[in-house]
């Protein structure tokens, strides 16, 4: 169970959000929705530890994820609204690299697979420095396949997507949320997810 109290955020002199508290359960994702410069990325930020949060509580499993912070990080995986993919390394090396910075150590056969299954294999020695904006976000996107995290906090993971990528990220909520998997997402568009999973978050500016 990931729970947030009374979590409050400033930028500066402005104030994004405060009083703001949420909790979420196996197998429900939550849409943070609001218009860009209401805070959506920096809630994400906060739930994922990465940011600290101005007033509030965050709990993970009863536990303040401040105090057990290695613990948290490990059942979780975070992805930025930016790739963060390096241009020097190729598809394969930025998979692996990425992996591991998120403590998962993959083989070599499931690396293929997850290139293969977001549609790189034929980029898959290329540097990344060759790909489009789409295929990077579909690199990023494959450490979705390595490994199981519980918890799986996204920031605009539909952008740069097309019509094929889109519908095999749905699938792949889906299929994660329907074995008790969390997810935190922010987007523009109304994701195609089983109703029974999805609760909505608005924030307003």
């Amino acid at each position: 169970m990931l729970e947030a109290i009374s979590l409050g955020c400033r930028r500066g002199e402005r104030k994004l959000f405060s009083e703001l508290s949420l909790s979420l359960n196996s197998g429900q994702l939550l849409h943070v929705q609001g218009t860009n410069g209401s805070g959506k990325t920096s809630l994400l930020r906060i739930l994922a530890g990465l940011s600290r949060q101005d007033a509030g509580k965050i709990f993970w499993n009863n536990a303040d994820i401040h105090t057990m912070y290695d613990e948290y990080a490990s059942s979780l995986l975070y992805l930025g609204h930016q790739p963060a993919v390096k241009d020097d390394l190729t598809v394969t090396e930025n998979l692996l690299v990425s992996a591991q910075i998120g403590g998962v150590n993959p083989t070599s056969d499931a690396l293929k697979s997850a290139i293969e299954i977001v549609g790189l294999s034929r980029q898959a020695n290329l540097p990344a420095r060759a790909l489009s904006q789409g295929q990077r976000r579909r690199l990023a996107l494959a450490r979705l396949w390595l490994g199981h995290k519980p918890l799986w906090i996204l920031d605009e993971p539909f952008t740069a997507l097309d019509v094929e990528a889109t519908t095999l990220l749905e699938a792949r909520l889906d299929a994660h949320l329907a074995i008790g998997g969390m997810v935190v997402l922010t987007t523009h568009q109304s994701p195609s997810i089983t109703e029974s999973y999805l609760c909505v978050l608005r924030l307003e500016p």
